[in-house]
């Protein structure tokens, strides 16, 4: 297994540990640890990539797993932001719905021996949420610091502005999930249209 495979891998690894510090709000500093491991998560999708192609390291597995890693990074977050009551299932909902889509339509294409590439609008959606994530954790750790006195603020009374700011990062990722989706329909409706 190559290095940008392992990186996947990592990226699949880490998943359950920010997840387990993101729902133990027991924990002190739990939001900043979940921040910080999902921050070194994204960080290997940019690395991965990065030296697979400057390398030409790109393989099969890389194929497969590197949107895979992609998927349950981004989703497991945004589970875990429904539990806390950070986000609703909507959000969720809408990114699952056009993940699936994406996927059965490069399964119709494969079948056919085409390929649907990944395009500018794929790449800012995944950045956009990735973002969304990272700001709802640092602005979820600013509550939490005041929470815990560490810094002078009414956490109470940002509470609700905080948590408004993060709903629109991640209504802005969603509705970027959604122009990115229906651009992949356009660009490659010859498979939908011609699927049996």
């Amino acid at each position: 297994m190559n290095l940008p495979n392992k990186l996947t891998v990592l990226r699949i690894i880490l998943v359950p540990f920010y997840m387990f510090f993101l729902l133990m709000p027991g924990i002190p500093h739990h939001y900043l640890i979940a921040l910080i491991i999902f921050g070194a998560a994204s960080y290997t999708d940019h690395l991965d990539g990065k030296i697979a192609r400057k390398y030409n390291m790109i393989t099969d597995f890389g194929k497969f797993a590197d949107p895979l890693a992609d998927k349950v990074m981004i989703l497991a977050a945004l589970a875990c932001f429904i539990q806390l009551g950070l986000t609703n299932a909507v959000v969720l909902t809408v990114i699952v719905a056009r993940e699936f889509m994406v996927t059965a339509m490069r399964l119709v294409a494969s079948s056919k021996g085409k390929v649907v590439a990944a395009n500018n609008w794929g790449k800012a959606k995944t950045i956009s949420q990735i973002a969304a994530v990272l700001l709802v954790l640092i602005l979820q750790y600013i509550l939490e610091l005041g929470t815990m006195k560490l810094i002078n603020i009414d956490a109470a009374s940002l509470s609700w502005i905080f948590g408004l700011v993060g709903e629109i990062a991640l209504w802005i990722s969603a509705l970027l999930t959604i122009i990115s989706g229906v651009i992949y329909i356009v660009q490659n409706f010859e498979f939908i249209k011609n699927a049996k």
